[in-house]
């Protein structure tokens, strides 16, 4: 169950990855130097969790997927073949974070029923990471203080 749990989150995490830099490289507007730079450290920051989970699956003696038919399977975040607005952008990917987040939640999940403790520290580490994004998209949003 975890490995199987983790190959989803290696799939949900390489969907945002490509969507953010698919964002990156097309973001527009008069905030553009300051989105494109988030947007590149956003998915370069995902990017970088991606190998660690395929070799944690490898740990559990499961195989980690590698396809992009695999990906599109197993994924829980659609891909957008549209170029939204930066605003929609944001919104768009800080939807996609809170997908991310409950996924790692379950992984957690099954982490902690099979005693994987360094599979849980990881999760920890991933869990975050992903708030801090979905903190920094929120923001991006936000219009007024409460």
């Amino acid at each position: 169950m975890l490995a199987d749990s983790l190959k989803t989150l290696l799939a949900n995490s390489y969907a945002f990855t490509i969507k953010a830099q698919q964002f990156h490289w097309n973001v527009e507007g008069p905030n553009f130097p300051q989105y494109h730079e988030f947007f590149g450290d956003l998915y370069g920051e995902v990017y970088a969790s991606i190998d660690k989970t395929a070799e944690y699956i490898r740990t559990l003696d499961s195989y980690a997927p590698g396809s992009l038919e695999r990906f599109a399977e197993l994924s829980q975040i659609q891909g957008q073949v549209k170029i939204p607005r930066a605003e929609l952008m944001f919104a768009e990917l800080e939807s996609d974070n809170r997908i991310i987040l409950e996924c790692l939640n379950h992984c957690m999940g099954f982490a902690k029923q099979e005693n994987a403790f360094g599979i849980e520290n990881y999760l920890a580490e991933r869990i975050d990471a992903h708030a801090k994004h979905g903190w920094m998209l929120r923001a991006t949003l936000k219009k007024e203080r409460a």
